[in-house]
């Protein structure tokens, strides 16, 4: 019997209620647990006003939970942690770590030290997010796109959620919430997400084996071609991702407010932007479980890609603005559960855990280039021509794709769809 049909038995042994039980549990505590990881960026306006930030001020907000993310995924790969402890285990007490380093930027300790708590932070979500990827590819084999989008939508939909949070009234008086209430209900919901893992979520069957301690194999999902074609997607897709997650909600507010629109409208359509995401992320899912994951990740790309091309000259017209974000926010992550669900087929089944967070660790590096970009280019060219520079990741991300469609171990992806 191949491994892939080992794969299928196992899925197929499993109860339907069961399994649904422990992937929708997963997905909402991981949606609460992403809250911790825009909660900061999502205050960046009273921040600045605080304390005064400048340009790169604002980015470092964003750029240190990337930071402490690559630097905690590459620690986690190189030790194989998703693959040698319990994936329940790690995620709920990451996610109950991030909390705790949220709350105390809460209590205002200045730039320099919020800065640090948020590098911690970004290392806490190293175990979140790499782990619950591993734990869904546990439960799914033939609908893996569908469990690992499921889960990107949730994490989707709790990155949009600190947005929400800062245009609620209740968090803060007309004109600038409070943002210290926003960082406190974000906190509170990654710990409750935390618990929720700890007592109610469970492993599947299948990628059941504990692995042997194997440090060679972090560097090994760049060495397969396969893997290799998957994770150059990959890259081309967060090359364009977390640039558009941090700055477009701020280009939608400048837009409303030139034209004199509500900023607290601004505000509801930044999380709509990110939000809408998670319908993308799921519908992706779907189809790529049925019709290939290149071929789904291929018309993402070019949808997102050429919003990166287009997005800026609809800033004199916010209304407009608005409907191109929100395609804009349901393609550009539509994709992303599918690069992972290609390394978790492609990959050794004893690693998959590991090469995920390798994959995710490398992806996330390359995300502060563009977000540290954004800015100056905006300064100095303008929102009309700021996103611009995006297009070429989604660019190489569709050759990627395509090169991988035509090797033959393609076919071991979505069961022989891809």
């Amino acid at each position: 019997m191949s491994l892939s049909e080992q794969c299928d038995h196992l899925s197929a042994s499993i109860p339907a209620h069961v399994k649904w039980r422990n992937l929708l549990l997963l997905a909402f505590a991981e949606l609460l647990a992403m809250v911790l990881w825009f909660s900061a960026s999502a205050v960046v306006p009273q921040l600045t006003q605080q304390w005064k930030l400048g340009s790169a001020g604002q980015a470092w907000l964003t750029m240190s939970v990337q930071i402490g993310f690559v630097l905690g995924a590459l620690a986690s790969a190189i030790l194989n942690l998703a693959d040698r402890i319990s994936a329940s285990r790690l995620i709920g007490c990451s996610a109950l770590l991030g909390a705790g380093l949220t709350a105390l930027i809460a209590a205002d300790p200045g730039i320099a030290t919020t800065i640090a708590l948020r590098v911690l932070t970004g290392v806490a979500m190293a175990g979140v997010y790499p782990p619950g990827m591993k734990l869904v590819a546990s439960w799914c084999s033939r609908d893996r796109g569908l469990g690992i989008g499921l889960l990107v939508g949730a994490l989707t939909i709790g990155s949009a959620v600190p947005h929400l949070l800062n245009a609620v009234p209740v968090f803060g008086a007309v004109g600038m919430p409070a943002w210290r209430s926003v960082l406190w209900a974000a906190a509170a919901q990654g710990a409750i997400g935390g618990v929720l893992v700890l007592l109610f979520v469970k492993s599947g069957p299948i990628l059941s084996r504990a692995a042997a301690f194997d440090w060679r194999y972090a560097g090994k999902v760049f060495s397969n071609r396969p893997m290799r074609l998957a994770n150059f997607g990959y890259l081309g897709h967060m090359w364009e991702l977390y640039a558009v997650w941090t700055w477009a909600p701020f280009l939608l507010i400048a837009s409303y407010e030139a034209s004199g629109w509500s900023i607290a409208a601004a505000r509801v359509a930044g999380f709509g932007m990110i939000a809408v995401g998670g319908a993308g992320s799921l519908l992706a899912g779907i189809l790529a479980d049925r019709l290939g994951r290149t071929r789904i990740s291929i018309w993402s790309l070019a949808v997102s890609g050429a919003c990166c091309l287009t997005v800026g000259f609809a800033f004199d017209h916010p209304a407009l603005l608005t409907g191109v974000c929100l395609l804009w926010g349901f393609a550009v992550v539509a994709d992303s559960a599918q690069f992972s669900a290609a390394v978790s087929e492609l990959s050794d089944p004893r690693y998959v855990g590991t090469a995920l967070t390798m994959q995710t660790s490398v992806g996330f590096l390359l995300t502060m280039i563009t977000i540290q970009l954004i800015p100056p280019l905006r300064d100095r060219v303008g929102w009309e021509y700021a996103f611009a520079l995006l297009a070429i990741g989604p660019a190489l991300a569709i050759w990627s794709m395509a090169a991988l469609r035509a090797l033959p171990e393609a076919t071991r992806m979505a069961s022989g769809n891809m």
